[in-house]
């Protein structure tokens, strides 16, 4: 397992999707600081303590991170097939489920570390403009969903991740596939779905809307629903191969 770890690790520091995930991230936090200067009742959005958190939070969450994460998880997924290293990997001989296993923590863990990077920017820009009005306990507050949203995207982008692999069309696909899947969420937003739907029940479950325990629990049961199918699919997939 180590092993595979490191494998993993060593392909995900040769690709060119970290850098993508960076901009991402920066293109996000110059177009919600510049929406921020847009004004309410002669008051910027900006001027607001914690909107710009919950901005970036919400923006990035539908319109960009989903596809990141999706991006890099079929990265790892299918560079196997079409470098044609997966039938070397079955020679030496690796346990299916370790590898599949391994692909899937790289990418969580990922996922979780693209929403610390975004916690920190929106934690310094929060500091340079409102230092005298951040309270720990709130901060504490966003970052916990900050870390949980990270987690419940990727179990919510899942899906995308095993469908793309079973394609076999490039992992670049699932790039366009996960902004089809968020951008759909947006006509989720003020219906009964909202809790139902993956990329809004991420949103339920790291504590962004406020929901009943009935709400949670539905939220929750959805995100691990859609990890168990893609698992379910990778093992399948690989194990036919």
């Amino acid at each position: 397992m180590k092993t595979l770890l490191w494998a993993e690790h060593q392909k995900l520091k040769r690709s060119k999707v970290l850098w993508i995930a960076v901009f991402a991230v920066v293109m996000v936090s110059l177009t919600v600081f510049l929406q921020g200067q847009f004004t309410y009742y002669d008051k910027r959005y900006i001027d607001n303590a914690f909107w710009y958190m919950t901005a970036m939070q919400s923006l990035g969450g539908i319109y960009v991170f989903p596809a990141i994460i999706s991006l890099l998880g079929s990265y790892l997924i299918c560079r196997e097939e079409q470098d044609d290293t997966l039938k070397s990997l079955y020679l030496i001989p690796v346990n299916l489920s370790d590898l599949i296993g391994v692909k899937l923590i790289m990418t969580g863990f990922f996922s979780v570390v693209l929403y610390v990077f975004l916690f920190t920017v929106t934690l310094v820009v929060e500091a340079g403009l409102h230092i005298h009005l951040l309270s720990a306990g709130r901060v504490l507050n966003f970052a916990r969903i900050y870390i949980l949203e990270g987690i419940c995207l990727f179990l919510a982008v899942s899906p995308v991740i095993a469908v793309t692999y079973r394609l076999k069309k490039g992992y670049w696909l699932s790039l366009i596939f996960a902004e089809i899947y968020s951008f759909l969420s947006l006509f989720i937003w003020q219906s009964k779905l909202l809790f139902l739907y993956p990329i809004t029940a991420a949103f339920c479950v790291a504590g962004y809307y406020e929901t009943t325990p009935i709400q949670f629990i539905i939220s929750m049961l959805s995100l691990l629903l859609c990890g168990a199918v893609s698992l379910m699919l990778l093992y399948r997939l690989y194990k036919r191969f």
